[in-house]
């Protein structure tokens, strides 16, 4: 099969930027089989098991990508820019890496899912009009033999819609020209570098002297003095908004990852580290990226750990297993907490902690709805007080502290791309369609004497991903049964 390489331009410049044909190797229109197309991630043309045509990554559109970025630059003043960098490759040690993981934020602008980039939105007039520039790694055959494929400069306008694209090693040549067009300079820059990087090497410059960091050499290029503020803000107001694309990627990662935590409590496993193993099987294979995060596997007391990730001891018959796992896909993220008795039925103590809480966790799910004027710090509000009635009516003293030592985290964190999505984005903003968050109160019971006897030790969590709509919730995780009558029936 052959594949006319003027198709790999997802969309032909949108916007009112009229159509740029350019194809993969200049203006001629060449056609290569499809096997010779090598780029730094999958894209249709090479993975159309993996992407739909227009796609630049699993269930996104290169025109909303495209979209982001002019809602980008509408929210941005005018003669502003906004710089973002790509991640680093991280080293385990030696030349032994881990595998790369994009920044979020990076990636919710360009789609491009490689290291060492650099992308600036530059806003050139009072509304959602802009340029998009993108520094890339350059083709370079000897480095890919080793590392694998690059996508490449020229693909960096082809393929990812960059108006104007270069070789990353060039930015102090290509950069101080933008710089000097700009009156404020947004980004983030400094907490997501590593100083040997090259962008870091001119970014925050070579000489001690220099303590300005990225402020001062962004002055230095410009020749003035530019404002250098944050971009965090615009980044989450942005983010924490979900499209039908985002909610579909995660209502996917989550019916993976519901149904794998389903099927896993149907088994008997030896061990925290073969429950491990088997959730994480079980969410490639069935298409998702893998974990979206280090799971918690915690078997008895260990739950009493927020975040126990050894998972490497032994369950013991009667004891509860606490399991906080969800897959990615796409680059978007599920929630998940179940927990259920390790041989298929619960003690009397673990039901009746265990109705609590599912009562309390159904109500805060109930919640979350526009119209229901909640937020998250309400929501905890809501959680908090009612988990520490039910406690009370079961024997606790609840006087003092006793609810934040037994409910000792927050109620819910929003998700997206990142598994607290919009870092530092407020949780008293008032819920709104597109939202998503988590709702996940616990019970922790310490080992000792202030608590019931037949309750110590006890560490309960349950868990869904949720999406705000208007008069109701969407569930994201709904597969994952959490009923005491549906866990207890899947051994029956």
């Amino acid at each position: 099969m052959t594949v006319g390489l003027r198709t790999l331009r997802p969309v032909l410049r949108v916007g009112g930027r009229g159509v740029n044909p350019t194809c993969w190797m200049g203006r001629k229109q060449l056609s290569v089989s499809a096997a010779e197309l090598r780029f730094g991630q999958p894209l249709h043309e090479t993975h159309p098991h993996l992407l739909k045509a227009g796609e630049v990554t699993p269930g996104i559109t290169a025109q909303e990508y495209y979209n982001r970025r002019a809602n980008l630059a509408h929210a941005l003043p005018p003669n502003s820019i906004a710089i973002l960098a790509a991640s680093d490759l991280k080293y385990r040690s030696g030349a032994v890496f881990y595998k790369f993981h994009q920044d979020p934020d990076f990636l919710y602008l360009t789609g491009f899912n490689e290291p060492d980039a650099l992308a600036v939105i530059e806003k050139t007039s009072n509304d959602s009009e802009h340029t998009f520039h993108l520094y890339v790694r350059p083709k370079d055959l000897k480095a890919e033999l080793w590392e694998g494929a690059r996508s490449g400069v020229q693909a960096a306008q082809d393929v990812f819609n960059a108006d104007s694209a270069g070789n990353v090693n060039n930015l102090p040549k290509l950069l101080p020209e933008i710089l000097q067009r700009a009156k404020t300079v947004y980004t983030d820059l400094p907490n997501s570098i590593i100083t040997k990087n090259i962008l870091a090497r001119y970014l925050s410059g070579m000489e001690p002297a220099r303590s300005g960091g990225v402020a001062q050499a962004l002055r230095d290029a410009s020749g003035s003095g530019i404002a250098i503020k944050s971009l965090r803000p615009f980044m989450n107001d942005l983010r924490v908004m979900k499209s039908p694309a985002e909610i579909a990627n995660m209502r996917h990662a989550g019916q993976v990852s519901g149904r794998a935590i389903t099927d896993a409590m149907r088994q008997s496993f030896s061990s925290e580290k073969d429950l491990d193993s088997y959730l994480d099987y079980r969410f490639k294979q069935h298409g998702c990226d893998g974990p979206a995060y280090v799971p918690v596997i915690a078997g008895g007391i260990n739950a009493n750990t927020i975040h126990y990730v050894s998972n490497d001891q032994l369950f013991k018959s009667g004891d509860l297993v606490l399991v906080d796992a969800g897959a990615e896909y796409g680059g978007y993220i599920t929630d998940i907490s179940r927990t259920w008795p390790t041989n298929g039925k619960f003690g009397d103590a673990q039901r009746d902690l265990y109705s609590l809480l599912l009562s309390v966790q159904r109500t805060c799910v109930s919640l979350c709805r526009a119209n229901s004027g909640f937020n998250l710090d309400k929501l905890h509000k809501t959680a908090s007080s009612s988990l520490a009635g039910g406690l009370k009516d079961l024997g606790f003293d609840m006087s003092d502290d006793a609810i934040d030592i037994l409910f000792p985290h927050h109620v819910g964190h929003y998700i997206g791309l990142d598994v607290h999505d919009s870092p530092g984005f407020p949780r008293n903003r008032q819920f709104e369609k597109g939202m998503c968050v988590t709702v996940e109160p616990g019970i922790y019971v310490p080992d000792d004497e202030r608590w019931p006897v037949w309750a110590r030790g006890i560490g309960i969590r349950i868990e869904d991903s949720v999406c705000v709509d208007d008069d109701s919730p969407l569930v994201l995780t709904t597969e994952a049964v959490k009923e005491v009558v549906d866990i207890e029936a899947l051994r029956d």
